[in-house]
Order: C-alpha cells, then structure tokens, then sequence
C-alpha cells in the first residue's frame, strides 16, 4: 500500500502546512471538509483557509520552535467559502526536525460523538417538518370557511364597502399560498435522476424566473461548454436554481442587481460518505449575486427550515434546495459578505453505462 492511499484513507481531514504556513497537501477528507479540491487549496495561506481565533499561525510557529506536537481542543472553525462554523479539535504535529513542514489534522466534534446525535438532530428536524404539514393540513380547511364567508358577506354589501371582506379573502388566499410551501417541502419526492444537461437546466430557470421576481435583474453567463451531463432529476435541479435566483432577487430588493452564473469541471472534488468511500463532485455551478449579504445572524443557519432574513419569509427556499442537492448526492455552499453573495452546487456526473 502506497503512502498516498494511507494518506486519502485517513477519515479526519489532514493538511501539510508547509514552512511558510501554506497549505502543501491535503486528504480527502479535508477537500470534503473544505467543500474544495486540494487543487484550489495548495499554496493558500492556511489560516486564511481554515479560520479560528486564535489564527493558527502563532500556534504554527510554536510546534516548530518545540518541535512537538500541538493540542487544541473544541475550538469553533470556519472554513472559506462556507457560512457555517464547526467545533473541532485541531492537532498539529512537525512532519520533521528540518524543513518546517507541519501536519494539520482537524477533527470535528460531530465526528467524535457518533452517529447517534447526528440521527437525533435529522430527526428533530423531521418532526418539526412534519408537524408543520399537518398543521398547513388543518388550517387550510378553516380558512377556505372564512374565504367564503367573506365572499359571500360581500355579496350582500354595497361595492363602497368591499374594502374589508377583499382583504380577508385576499390575506386568506396568502396564507394559503404559504401553507402550500410548507407541504411541498415535506412532500418532495425523491429525484428520478437521468442523464441532465445543466446548462439546460440554468436556462429555463432563468426563463422562468425572468418573468417574476428576478425580473429587475441583470443575469450573465459564463459556461463550460465541454461540461458532461449530470445525474440528477431537471424539474427538481431547476427548481433549485430558480430558488437561488428567486433569493437574490428578493435580496436585491426593486432596485434589482446583477447575477452571474458560472459552471465548471473540477475532477478532484469528491464527497465522503458515511461508510468511509467517497464519489466524485466534478459538476460545479457558482451563482454570485451582488446584492447586501446574507444577515449575519442567520448566516450559520440559512439552509436550516423556517429561518428566513427577510420579513414575512417562509424560511422554506434554501431548506428546499439544500434537501435538493442533499438528495443528489451532492454539496452546496455558500459564502456571503455585503456586495458578494456566492452559492455553490457540486454535483455528481452522469455513469457512463446510463442512458437517456
């Protein structure tokens, strides 16, 4: 067995800082930390990557002036290009007496304490989920009673007076609209995937959401023409991209923006699985928007159900696309600061052996 298969079947993400605190190397386990391949990580300043207070660098330098190892334990990490934060405990090691090379494992706590608590929080959320659906289910019969009594109140009053009854039925009507979101989302069924171009798929999300609310904005393209299809289900991707161009839109507010869409190959990319394999991400999508940010209370959740950073929001959009991509086996991230909002999709590719 080679050194660089023991070096990939190491189930902690593990990086080589090299002397001038660059990262040199990094498993695969930490491209699926980072959400990147360790092409995009080498030669990137380490702390610019994995992010903590305090920065890594003074702790870097500590181990080599030692020259032994480094604990630190349940510290919150960042990671560039994604909102949310990870509690983790961080090992730092000298590969060497000479040549300041450094080895950086980064364990998240999530890993240590099993499975078990993993299941609980999915099904917490399964049951939140679930009781919202049946709560949309009994509220929306109640509701149709009140739409048609106001109706019918409204027949019997003169026209003057219709200003109360048509915004009961139209606040009515709403409410309805927003109960349905929330069955949908609980009611998604699983992709029937097939071969899918994504180009395609951009295209008529942006068809469709031209003529609504991203409207106002202004939407360039930048495509890989040589990109092969995905495996995945078109309605259910294109859904997630109206979605995202839906949010920046919302975002942008009436002033509008601009949206750029941009799809690439990344080979190296790949998605580690819980029974330790892992299956390439070389689909990239990146959807960047140019409107406020995501707000900074959120940032860490906004993927999770019923958080929203807008008034009236439902919460239910991202939590949508995040289940989504979920349930094609990929990943999604996202990486916001006022002026630059950045979504972006891995998907798996096409089996070769499948046809259309």
């Amino acid at each position: 067995m080679n050194d660089n298969v023991l070096w990939n079947a190491l189930p902690s993400p593990a990086f080589v800082i090299d002397d001038r605190n660059q990262i040199a190397a990094a498993n695969l386990a930490a491209e699926g930390f980072m959400n990147t391949s360790s092409k995009t990580l080498i030669g990137v300043e380490g702390q610019s990557r994995i992010i903590m207070t305090p920065p890594l660098t003074p702790s870097f330098n500590r181990v080599r002036n030692n020259q032994s190892p480094l604990f630190i334990n349940d510290v919150e990490v960042g990671r560039a290009l994604m909102a949310d934060r990870v509690r983790c405990n961080i090992q730092i090691a000298p590969l060497s007496d000479q040549g300041g090379e450094l080895l950086l494992i980064v364990t998240p706590l999530q890993n240590i304490k099993g499975v078990d608590q993993k299941s609980a929080t999915k099904s917490a959320a399964k049951s939140a989920i679930g009781l919202a659906e049946m709560l949309a289910h009994e509220i929306k019969n109640p509701l149709a009673g009140i739409t048609g009594a106001a109706q019918f109140l409204a027949m019997n009053l003169p026209k003057q007076d219709h200003e109360m009854t048509d915004l009961i039925v139209s606040e009515a009507r709403r409410v309805v609209a927003l109960l349905d979101q929330v069955e949908q989302f609980g009611n998604l069924s699983l992709p029937v995937r097939k071969p899918v171009n994504i180009h395609d798929v951009i295209d008529r999300a942006d068809k469709s959401s031209s003529l609504g609310l991203a409207a106002n904005m202004h939407i360039t393209r930048a495509y890989d023409p040589s990109l092969p299809d995905t495996w995945g289900d078109a309605d259910q991707l294109i859904q997630v991209v109206v979605n995202l161009l839906t949010n920046a839109a919302q975002a942008a507010g009436t002033n509008g923006g601009h949206i750029h869409i941009q799809t690439s190959f990344d080979n190296s990319l790949r998605l580690r699985r819980l029974d330790g394999s892992d299956a390439p991400l070389p689909i990239q999508i990146r959807i960047i928007d140019d409107g406020p940010g995501l707000p900074a209370d959120i940032a860490d959740a906004v993927f999770d159900p019923f958080v929203s950073g807008r008034e009236n929001g439902t919460g239910l959009g991202l939590a949508l696309v995040s289940k989504i991509i979920s349930e094609h086996e990929g990943l999604i991230a996202v990486e916001s600061v006022p002026g630059r909002t950045e979504f972006r999709i891995s998907l798996p590719m096409a089996p070769k052996n499948r046809e259309t």
